[in-house]
Order: structure tokens, then C-alpha cells, then sequence
């Protein structure tokens, strides 16, 4: 099928550092303690949320494919549930009790569905390494209710066999590049060509979402500048930051996640109501 990109910003981010200072979540956490950069994508379609953040309800009706963030994040641990709208946290879809963020870092957070079609939720470390001049990272992730899948780049396989919920990275060439996915070994396309603007110094994070039982595979896409090696210069905008012209890329979803999982202690709570 052929994916539409996800161009819903939001006031996520705002409201969610509000609510965060608000509840007093890092009221344990020294002042000085390092903070992180934390990204969220929403990758489980047809599933808005309520959004509690040690047990204070931070966002009514969130939706696949809003945005917020990067946002900073002290380091500290945080209890979060995601509900289905108006429902409480013990019918949680998905939970984690004293979730650690650690400090220094950037991050990005998918919740989304699993192979099998089960809701859960992935942190990644992102690769915040210099890249050469003339370069641009790419970074592809498989966080869909499908199978392998090869990732072509005008037409060629780059990555091959990319299983949910890995990712598959490489330096390439700064341009703009026509990208699809098909299924791995074959020529069935999955998700249509999608015109990819890699630029220099800068780390591009695709994931594929959805399901491809269900039809609703698409990706959302995410940009990390500031990866100029010298004596290039470093753009002004901070690691993880979103483009604001027309080929802008999105962060999805909100800071509801956004603690989900890091270091552990991390749990997936099935909703009563919900799936099993």
C-alpha cells in the first residue's frame, strides 16, 4: 500500500514539561543530576490514549501520530500508564512502574504493535556519532505487525531481512533517495516509495508502523542534526529537533511514553478490556 508520512504537530510537548513540573515527578532528582533527549513515536494505530504520569492524568485522547519532543528529561524514575480515553489505570494498555531515564542521552521510544499484532513498547539508544562530510545516517526501524522486510533504496535492497523490533543503519551519501519496503526476499511492496531528503550531518530515523494484516502500515520519520564532522558547521537546532520547512520530519506521539522502558524495570500491562 502506499504510506502517507504523519504531519500532525502538537502542543504535547508544552503541556507534557508542564505537567511534568506540575505533579512534581522530579521532585526526587537532584538539580544537577544530567538530563536526556527523549523522542516518542505512537506506532499503534486506532489507539488514542490517556496519558498518567505517577498516577496524574498528563493528556486526554492522544493519537497515533501526534508529536511532541525531543524534550529534557531529567534523570530519574517515573511511573507511567497509557489507558484507552476515560478508562483508569488499572485497565491500562500499557504500563511501567519506575521506569529509569538515564542521563546524557537521546532516546527514542516506539510503542507499538509486535509481530504477533500485541501492543509493547521499544526504546532505542539513537547514534549520535559525527558523520563524514557529505554524509547523512540513515536509520531504519521495524515496528510493524508484519514480517521481515528488505528496505530498497531506488529500487535496490540496502537493508535485507529487518525483523520487528530491530533496525538497520548505514552512512550514505546526503540527497534525496526514493525508499520502499517489500517483503524480505521478494518483490511485494509493503509500504510504497516514499522520497526521503537525507541531509548532510544529520541522522534520518524511519519506522514502519502499523499492520499489515489491518492495512494501516505507514511510517513516521524522525531527524537528529548536529552530526557534522569538522570543520563543518553545527546547525543551531538541538539533537532530535524537528524540521520546520516543508519536508519536515515528525516526531510521534508524546512524553507519555517517554520514560517507558529505559533501564528497565519496565513492564507491558495487557488492558481487562482490551486485547489479549
Amino acid at each position: 500500500m502506499q504510506a502517507s508520512f504523519i504531519r500532525r504537530t502538537g502542543a504535547g510537548a508544552a503541556v507534557l514539561a508542564a505537567t511534568f513540573a506540575s505533579v512534581g515527578v522530579f521532585s526526587a532528582t537532584p538539580a544537577f543530576a544530567a538530563s536526556s533527549k527523549v523522542s516518542v513515536v505512537h506506532g499503534i494505530p486506532d489507539t488514542p490514549v490517556d496519558v498518567y504520569v505517577n498516577g496524574n492524568k498528563t493528556l486526554d485522547n492522544f493519537k497515533p501520530g501526534d508529536v511532541a519532543g525531543p524534550l529534557d528529561l531529567a534523570q530519574g524514575e517515573y511511573d507511567i500508564a497509557l489507558t484507552k480515553p476515560g478508562e483508569p489505570i488499572g485497565q491500562a494498555i500499557l504500563k511501567v512502574d519506575n521506569a529509569a531515564v538515564p542521563g546524557g542521552a537521546n532516546i527514542s521510544i516506539a510503542a507499538h504493535l509486535d509481530a504477533a499484532g500485541q501492543p509493547k513498547i521499544t526504546p532505542f539508544v539513537n547514534d549520535t556519532a559525527k558523520v563524514a562530510a557529505g554524509k547523512a545516517r540513515l536509520i531504519v526501524r521495524h515496528t510493524a505487525a508484519a514480517p521481515a522486510v528488505d528496505v530498497r533504496a531506488g529500487g535496490t535492497p540496502v537493508f535485507r531481512n529487518l525483523t520487528n523490533p530491530n533496525e538497520a543503519k548505514g552512512d550514505v551519501a546526503a540527497g534525496t533517495v526514493a525508499a520502499d519496503v517489500v517483503l524480505a526476499g521478494t518483490e511485494t511492496v509493503a509500504i510504497g516509495a516514499q522520497q526521503l531528503n537525507l541531509k548532510e550531518g544529520t541522522a534520518t530515523i524511519v519506522y514502519a508502523i502499523g499492520s499489515a494484516e489491518a492495512k494501516t502500515l505507514t511510517v513516521v520519520a524522525q531527524t537528529i542534526d548536529g552530526l557534522h564532522s569538522a570543520p563543518h558547521r553545527v546547525p543551531s537546532g538541538t539533537g532530535g529537533g524537528a524540521d520546520s520547512g516543508p519536508g519536515a520530519w515528525w516526531y510521534a506521539l508524546a512524553g507519555a511514553g517517554v520514560l517507558l522502558l529505559v533501564g528497565g524495570g519496565a513492564r507491558v500491562a495487557t488492558a481487562r478490556s482490551g486485547r489479549r
